[in-house]
């Protein structure tokens, strides 16, 4: 997906009816600790946010879906209980997803001469006569498999991938940097979890941030409950250091940060509002923003990240990956 991280290429074989609609959001896998089951509950808790899924189901791949965060521990959806066991209980991993449909799904039966060199060596989600696998439910494919899927789809996975881009990028950037933030062997717990509140506005970046900034820049509002503590260079992007400086955030009434993350305001070293051009005008009439307007100089630290939130997030709307917690 371009610029983001790495991904991986996944398979799961819906049943007739979750393929033909492509219900649901999630996939969700049985704690299963053997056998196939066992290693569909395996490949779920590996699955990253980023990751493609090809969906498949009644014979045709339907649509492509992308992972929207790592999978977490939970009950069995009611949905999904067996007929006439609705009080069914079991413990799962639920993996959040969204689909996007193939305006033309993919027979897979006739393409088989050129699948079939690609399919995995174990744990295949089908079998070598182009029949779905029924012991699997969600298996790791390779580039190769993926690079075939893509010829075949003539087109199609390039422009999903591009209303992921658009769509999704910012949420799984952020979940992305998480997820690698968890799994860091160089840092403390605590180190992480420093990190990671920063994030959400929280902890040492919100203490230092306060010490700096006492109100909203543009709507003056002092009540700190209501405001949302704004990375200026997004946190995705940031240094360990930046994540949690201070000078890297700004106090910020929560409509204002959401044109401030997104690219639609910025402001300039000497403290004067700047507006996109992608931003509608009725928006601003409607918000009471006036521009010109001064909302008061910055700090020398503040201005370095005011020039890369200038340069990389303003005025181009729907890239910036700030968080406005």
């Amino acid at each position: 997906m371009g610029e983001g991280p790495e991904y991986h290429y996944w398979w799961v074989n819906q049943s007739r009816a979750v393929a033909r609609g492509l219900m649901g959001d999630y996939l969700w896998a049985a704690g299963a600790k053997g056998g196939s089951q066992g290693e569909s509950a395996r490949n779920i808790r590996a699955v990253q946010p980023g990751d493609l899924i090809f969906a498949y189901g009644d014979g045709t791949v339907r649509g492509i879906g992308v992972a929207l965060r790592s999978a977490f521990e939970s009950a069995r959806p009611p949905e999904l209980a067996p007929a006439g066991k609705s009080n069914v209980s079991a413990t799962g991993w639920n993996l959040p997803v969204r689909f996007f449909e193939l305006t033309l799904p993919l027979h897979t039966r006739p393409h088989m001469g050129a699948l079939k060199p690609a399919l995995p060596q174990k744990h295949s989600p089908l079998r070598a006569t182009g029949a779905c696998n029924p012991t699997v439910y969600l298996a790791s494919i390779s580039e190769r498999m993926a690079g075939v899927l893509r010829r075949l789809l003539a087109g199609q996975l390039e422009d999903i991938e591009a209303q992921i881009k658009a769509a999704v990028v910012s949420e799984l950037a952020d979940d992305w940097t998480e997820s690698s933030i968890r799994r860091r062997a160089d840092l403390e717990p605590a180190d992480k979890q420093q990190l990671i509140r920063a994030r959400r506005g929280l902890g040492l970046f919100r203490r230092s941030l306060e010490k700096i900034e006492s109100a909203c820049r543009v709507t003056g509002l002092l009540d700190r409950r209501h405001l949302r503590a704004c990375h200026i260079k997004p946190w995705s992007l940031c240094e360990d250091r930046e994540k949690i400086d201070g000078c890297n955030g700004l106090l910020l009434s929560p409509h204002v940060a959401h044109l401030f993350a997104r690219g639609y305001i910025s402001f300039s070293n000497q403290g004067e509002l700047l507006a996109s051009r992608h931003l509608n005008p009725a928006i601003l009439m409607a918000w009471s923003l006036r521009v010109p307007m001064k909302v008061g100089p910055f700090q020398p630290r503040q201005c370095v990240y005011l020039d890369y939130h200038r340069r990389r997030v303003f005025d181009q709307p729907e890239i910036g990956r700030g968080n406005a917690r």
